[in-house]
């Protein structure tokens, strides 16, 4: 095999794995109350909400599978405290709504994803 097949074998292996790697996750900063966020990546949709009332958090929103495939679509929140909960749907077309309670902060991490 020559350089430049070889080069070319790993430049297209590392942009697939590159590429596979970005469409696993929705945006994954943390964000404070109030705000919200609709995510889309290939195979998921969401829209979430944060907000806050006193020193607690709520997230909610909904979450829904896009694609035909063997993977599910999982909405994922982990606050600032180390607490989390996550929602997930399979099958495409179907979505699900969550509702999300963290007492105690005002800040959480939320990210879309898929997983089989």
């Amino acid at each position: 095999m020559t350089f430049r097949k070889m080069w070319g074998a790993a430049l297209s292996a590392t942009v697939l794995a590159t590429g596979l790697a970005l469409t696993a996750a929705g945006p994954a900063a943390a964000s404070s109350c109030p705000s919200s966020a609709s995510p889309v990546i290939p195979g998921a949709k969401a829209h979430w909400k944060l907000t806050c009332s006193g020193n607690t958090l709520k997230v909610y929103g909904w979450v829904e599978d896009t694609r035909m495939d063997d993977y599910c679509a999982f909405v994922f929140a982990h606050t600032d405290n180390d607490q989390h909960d996550s929602a997930d749907v399979c099958g495409w077309g179907n979505r699900t709504n969550f509702d999300m309670t963290f007492p105690r902060t005002r800040t959480a991490e939320v990210r879309l994803q898929l997983a089989d």
